[in-house]
């Protein structure tokens, strides 16, 4: 079986249907990923055909957060950007079975799926981002959404969470299937989403509300085991004193500042830090004995040997230190890194830092409580419940099919 794996986004979005893509391959199976080009190269060292679609998303990050596209801007840019998702997605479905459309904006991957009479599976990576009337939807906020104004219905709310799809991406996607000879799609979110779609999420960490009126099969996290060593200079800082904090936002945009909050927020409790330089770039003011600013890492080994994970609240990142057993601060900023937050304090493996960027005193507070003993007890405790083997299930039900 040859497989495409289609999807838009950061390393949250990619680095699941790239597991995904690797568990199919050493199965015997052939996959191809389609994804933004920012990954191109990870990928392929891994030895997984890869085709980029649209432009490299990691500048993004450096992109100030109240800056808003205007209407004609916003719709350009999704015309383009659901044009390039058509050309790049049908060259990558070349001989392909069945297509799997990983997270919401991989808009063309249904279409082409039909244009082409193959299988086609939806999968989520957040229980939120699923319709249900037991949480509202998130919002992206990538094009200016916002949240509509009515009564706090969660039905009601999905509702008009599907009016927003067909009024931001319904006129695009119609214009590209009439071109391939396909009907045009009344709701865009429902089309993409299908009715049974899959949730590639921890079990534990991010729970499927029942009862649904979706067929959700949940197979777990889509994750691959990460055998890279920490390098020298980790290795030496690590092994220097006891367990530091680590900071990090992945994708997500950070003010200027942030590095000089984390540090000063760790030495207030007596603790040294690593920083993530990230896709925000952040940076130390000057070296020091108690701080280490690191780039690109085994979060599954690092994990293992810090006291704390101060991070963004994404999927992935919430998935890894919660698998190392270890307690989690999280500045959540958009979509479903809220939902992740809220989930953290349930469980009592960590917490939430309070909405708005952290102040030396916030994060100072925040951290102090999510290095209690009991957080660290709890978080060893739910760290044997959470599963690695989503993508091995994904991949046996996806070549059962």
């Amino acid at each position: 079986m040859r497989v495409l794996l289609s999807t838009v986004g950061s390393r949250g979005e990619v680095q699941p249907v790239v597991a995904l893509a690797v568990e199919l391959m050493g199965s015997g199976h052939e996959a191809v990923v389609c994804a933004p080009p920012d990954f191109r190269e990870w990928a392929r060292s891994l030895g997984v055909a890869y085709v980029p679609v649209g432009p490299e998303l990691r500048a993004t990050a450096k992109r100030p957060r109240d800056l808003v596209p205007t209407p004609e801007q916003r719709r350009r840019m999704i015309e383009g950007t659901v044009a390039g998702q058509f050309r790049a997605v049908r060259a990558a479905a070349e001989g392909c079975d069945v297509i799997v459309g990983g997270g919401a904006l991989a808009i063309a991957a249904r279409s082409v799926a039909e244009e082409r009479r193959i299988g086609y599976v939806y999968a989520a990576f957040a229980p939120v981002t699923l319709p249900s009337p037991h949480h509202a939807p998130p919002v992206f906020g990538l094009l200016g959404e916002q949240p509509s104004d009515g009564p706090p219905d969660n039905r009601t709310l999905w509702a008009q969470d599907a009016q927003r799809w067909n009024t931001l991406w319904g006129a695009a996607l119609d214009a590209q299937r009439g071109a391939a000879g396909l009907a045009p799609v009344g709701d865009v979110s429902r089309h993409l989403f299908t009715g049974t779609p899959w949730l590639a999420a921890d079990p534990t960490l991010a729970p499927w509300p029942e009862p649904s009126e979706l067929d959700v099969f949940q197979t777990g996290a889509w994750m691959m085991a990460d055998h890279r060593p920490l390098g020298a200079e980790v290795q030496e800082f690590l092994d220097a004193g006891e367990p530091p904090v680590y900071f990090g936002f992945g994708s997500m945009h950070a003010p200027a500042d942030t590095a000089r909050t984390a540090v000063a927020a760790a030495r207030a409790l007596g603790r040294r830090a690593i920083i993530a330089s990230g896709w925000a770039e952040l940076s130390l003011d000057e070296a020091a004995p108690d701080c280490l600013l690191i780039g690109e890492v085994n979060q599954q080994a690092l994990f293992r040997r810090v006291a704390a994970v101060v991070h963004h609240g994404g999927a992935g990142t919430t998935t890894t230190a919660a698998a190392a057993g270890v307690p989690q601060l999280i500045v959540p900023r958009v979509f479903d890194q809220f939902s992740f937050a809220r989930r953290v304090g349930e469980l009592g493996i960590g917490l939430a830092h309070a909405p708005g960027d952290p102040t030396v005193g916030s994060l100072t507070a925040a951290l102090g409580s999510a290095l209690a003993p009991e957080v660290t007890e709890t978080a060893h405790a739910v760290a044997g419940r959470v599963r690695t083997d989503g993508a091995s299930i994904a991949a046996r039900r996806l070549t059962e099919v």
